[in-house]
Parts: structure tokens; sequence; C-alpha cells
């Protein structure tokens, strides 16, 4: 049975991000951010938290060094009167190269404490996930955000049979009543039964938005490829493209080293957050859409113009049908009328 302690969060979560690990990193170099991306997406979030952000001046939380960058930039002039309260946001992000390399050598998701190869990886996958963790953390400080990392196993997240055990919510609660923007991410946790495996970040946002309810989610990711029909009881099916053959069975293609179910975790993870009632926006990293979906503007009516998949109960209104048949919908850019999701990374 999972054991969640139920936070009690002061202020109203106005949206949980999933910053895709395929996204933030270059996926295919080992443990290599993508710098531009990650800047770009940190700046979107600036302007979505902190009303009137944009014509402001930045003030950067990052007080130490970097290689190959300038050096330490802190007035301590410039807080001086600054109201730096946001709105209440929390990031979630994949680990995309890091982390998935050193889990998949030692066979970490599978368990098995004992074996000393294991032990090994569990230590290199957590050194290498909370790298990646505190890089994240410290583009958003550049931005002014006041984000703390916040790791699923220092704060006692296990699972049992590599479903949630126990998730333990009061940090997150205490630092988003602080001011704080909590930034989580997949981790090795403790598992009851099998000893260890891995958390991805899609069960983890799922978690959250059940029992922290946000009033929306935005995955960001680093492409849309087919269109996924996703069903009441959660099950998908590939729409688009059609298969000739309706008996072929559809095999979604994991990268080798990626441990955390890929594809089908991500599309059943945003199935159960949007049966919640909470809308679930899917749309490419570092674009105007992106930004636009992270601010809140294409809530309720979809722009014409805004490029992106929405998924929501199908009696919500915003002309989604109302039969309980039909009960998920994902509208995409062009208003397509099918029930479908678009794969994403």
């Amino acid at each position: 049975m999972e054991d969640t302690t139920a936070p009690s969060v002061t202020k109203p979560i106005r949206c949980i991000v999933k910053l895709g690990g395929a996204a933030i990193t270059c996926k295919n170099e080992l443990e290599k951010i993508n710098e531009e991306t990650v800047d770009i997406v940190s700046s979107q979030l600036r302007e979505a938290m902190v009303t009137g952000s944009s014509s402001r001046k930045v003030l950067g939380m990052d007080w130490s060094t970097r290689p190959g960058k300038p050096g330490i930039s802190c007035d301590a002039d410039d807080f001086e009167d600054r109201n730096l309260d946001s709105s209440s946001f929390i990031v979630v992000h994949g680990a995309g190269s890091f982390g998935h390399f050193q889990a998949s050598k030692s066979a970490v998701h599978k368990g098995g404490l004992n074996k000393p190869l294991v032990k090994a990886g569990f230590v290199a996958t957590r050194i290498s996930v909370t790298t990646l963790n505190l890089e994240i953390v410290r583009a958003l400080a550049r931005e002014g955000i006041p984000s703390i990392g916040l790791s699923p196993f220092s704060c006692g997240w296990t699972t049992s049979e590599r479903n949630m055990a126990s998730a333990d919510l009061s940090m997150v609660a205490r630092a988003i009543n602080s001011g704080f923007i909590p930034v989580l991410h997949g981790d090795a946790v403790l598992d009851d039964l099998q000893g260890c495996t891995i958390l991805s970040g899609d069960v983890i946002i799922r978690h959250l938005a059940a029992y922290l309810k946000p009033e929306y989610v935005v995955f960001l990711t680093d492409s849309s490829l087919r269109e996924i029909a996703v069903r009441e009881d959660g099950s998908w099916s590939v729409v688009k493209p059609t298969l000739a053959d309706t008996n072929t069975q559809v095999e979604i293609t994991v990268a080798a080293h990626d441990t955390t179910g890929g594809m089908v975790t991500k599309i059943s993870e945003a199935a159960l957050i949007a049966k919640l009632g909470i809308d679930v926006y899917i749309v490419k990293a570092a674009t105007t859409h992106s930004s636009r979906a992270l601010s809140g503007e294409v809530r309720g009516a979809i722009p014409e113009d805004w490029l992106g998949t929405v998924i929501r109960f199908g009696g919500k209104g915003n002309g989604f049908p109302t039969s309980d048949t039909q009960l998920l919908q994902s509208i995409e850019f062009y208003k397509s009328s099918s029930t479908s999701l678009k794969e994403f990374n």
C-alpha cells in the first residue's frame, strides 16, 4: 500500500513542469547538457512565474564560479526592496544522457543490492543524476528563480516491486511555503522487495499532480512524432500513421540505455494526470509555443496558432465530448476531433 505524507501547502500550485531528458541534454552524448535549450526554458519559466519580470533586471542567484564563464556577479544592493515572490511552480526533469548509462550498465532498475556491480551502479547513477539536477538548479537560479534541488532518494521516496510505496512530500511543501521552487528529478531509490530500482520523472510528476493538484501540467519535449489514442482505462494505441495490417503489434523503440520505460511510461503517466481532471500540455521545449503553455495562455480555448497537444477530461467544456467512451481527448493544433495524443520523448 502506498504511504504518502500529506503535505500542507499554503499557496496553491499553479503548474508542474516536466523537462524532458531528451530536450535538456544531448541524448547521444554521454552527460552533455543542451545548454541553449536549458537557458531558453529557464528564461521562459522566469517570465511565466514572475509577473513583469521581462522588463526588470534579472537578479541571478548562482554565486558560484563556472569553468570558462565570467566571474561571480552579486550586488547586494540590487536585492534591497525587491520582491522575489513568484507563482508556485514545481519543476521535474528527466535524466537524458545522465544516469541512464550507469543504471543500464549495472542493471540498477532490476534490483539486487547484494551484488557489488548493482551497488556500485546505484552510487554511479545517483552521482550522474544529481550532477544534472545541480546544473538545472543553477540555470534556473541564474534567471533569478529561487530554485532548490530535491532528490527523491534523499526525501525518503521508496518503491515496492517498482511501484510507488512511500513518498514524503513534506520537504516539497515546506519549500513551496517558504517561497522556493522545488526541482526534482528521476532517481535511483530503494525498493522494499527487490532492493533498488529507478524512479522515473514521469512517475514522480504524476504522483505530485495527484496530491498537490496543480492548475495545469506542462511536458516540455524534444519532438512530437505521431498520434497516440488514449482510452478511458489509460491504455493507448497508434492512430497515425495508419497501420496496413490492423493485427500488427506496434513496437515503440526505447534506447538501449533507457531504464525508465521510455515512451510507454510517458504516455501512460500523462493520461493518468489528465484523468485527475488536470489539463496536460505537451509542447516542444524552447519555442514560442512552450512559452505560451508555461504562462497559461493556452488554457481554455486553444489558440489557432498554437502548436502542441492538450489532454483533458472530456466533459470539461471547450468543445470536448461528454460521453464516457470519450473521456479523454487530445486537441491537436489543427483542432482534430479524434481522441489522440502525440508521442513524445
